[in-house]
C-alpha cells in the first residue's frame, strides 16, 4: 500500500493569502501546504480521502489514470470543495463512487445539487455513486477492510479511517476509548497537529504527540498543519525518531 500526501495544510493552506508571517514567506517547499488530502493506492486501486479545493492541482502533481472512489471525513469546505474537479475521471469512467456519513452526503447534495441531479442534468456535470458510511460498520474496498473511526472535531462527529495497517485521522480534537481500540496494532498513523498553541477543534502539537504515544504506531505522521506550527525543518528536528511532519507530495509505503 502506498500513501501519497496530496496536501498537508490547514483550511487556508500555507502560505496564507497576503500573510507576511515568516513561515508563509519561507522558500522551503516543505513549508508550502495545500489543503489536506491523501491518495491511498494498493494493487490496481486508487482511493482519495477528502477532495478539497486544491484537488485539481494535486492530481496534476500526482497523476493517476483512474480514481476508484473518494472517502469523505466530513463536510467542511477544505475537505469537499474540489468535488466538481472529478469531471475528468467521470468522463473516462462514469459515475465516481463516494463514501460518506449520511450528514455529509446531505450537505453535498445541498451544495452541489447539479452533481446529484436525476433529471435535467447539465451535460458537463460529473455524477457520483453514493455509499453511506456507518460509524460502527466496516466495509470492503478492493479486497481491503475499511474501518471507520469516529472522532470529534470540536463537538462535530466526523470520520477517520483505518485501512489495513494504515490509519488516517484529521481535524481531531477528541477520540473516545471505544474508537481508540479500533487503532490497536496499526503500523502507520496519520493525525493532525495544527499549531503550538491550543485550539478549540484541533489537536495542537503537544496533544498530537500524546495521542501518537497512546496509539503506539511504528510510524506517525502529522498533517493539517498551519503556519503557526513553525518551519518544517525546525519542527521536524524536535520530534521523536518515529514521528514526522508530513509534507505535500510525500509518498510512504505501508
Amino acid at each position: 500500500m502506498t500513501v501519497t500526501f496530496l496536501g498537508t495544510g490547514t483550511s487556508q493552506g500555507v502560505p496564507i493569502i497576503g500573510s507576511k508571517h515568516p513561515v508563509c514567506l519561507s522558500n522551503d517547499s516543505k513549508d508550502k501546504r495545500l489543503r489536506v488530502s491523501v491518495l491511498v493506492s494498493w494493487d490496481d486501486f486508487n482511493y482519495v480521502i477528502d477532495c478539497g479545493p486544491d484537488f485539481r492541482q494535486q492530481m496534476l502533481s500526482n497523476p493517476i489514470e483512474k480514481l476508484d472512489g473518494i472517502l469523505f471525513t466530513h463536510e467542511h469546505a477544505d475537505h469537499v470543495a474540489g468535488i466538481d474537479d472529478i469531471r475528468p475521471f467521470f468522463f473516462r469512467q462514469g459515475d465516481i463512487p463516494i463514501y460518506a456519513h449520511e450528514r455529509v452526503i446531505n450537505s453535498l447534495k445541498r451544495r452541489y445539487d447539479y452533481i446529484f441531479a436525476d433529471e435535467d442534468r447539465y451535460p458537463g456535470a460529473p455524477a457520483v455513486r453514493v455509499h453511506e458510511i456507518f460509524k460502527n460498520r466496516s466495509f470492503t474496498l478492493g479486497g481491503v477492510t475499511i474501518v471507520p473511526i469516529e472522532v470529534f472535531h470540536n463537538r462535530l462527529p466526523i470520520l477517520g479511517f483505518r485501512i489495513g495497517d494504515f490509519a488516517y485521522l484529521t481535524d481531531v480534537k477528541r477520540v473516545e476509548e471505544d474508537q481508540i481500540r479500533k487503532l490497536e496494532g496499526v503500523k502507520c498513523l496519520v493525525v493532525n497537529a495544527l499549531r503550538i498553541e491550543p485550539h478549540h477543534s484541533h489537536l495542537n502539537l503537544e496533544e498530537a504527540l500524546a495521542f501518537a504515544k497512546t496509539i503506539g504506531a511504528n510510524k506517525t505522521y502529522f498533517t493539517h498543519i498551519s503556519h503557526l506550527l513553525g518551519f518544517h525543518a525546525e519542527v521536524e528536528r524536535s520530534l521523536p525518531e518515529n514521528i514526522h511532519l508530513a509534507y505535500d507530495n510525500l509518498k510512504i509505503t505501508i
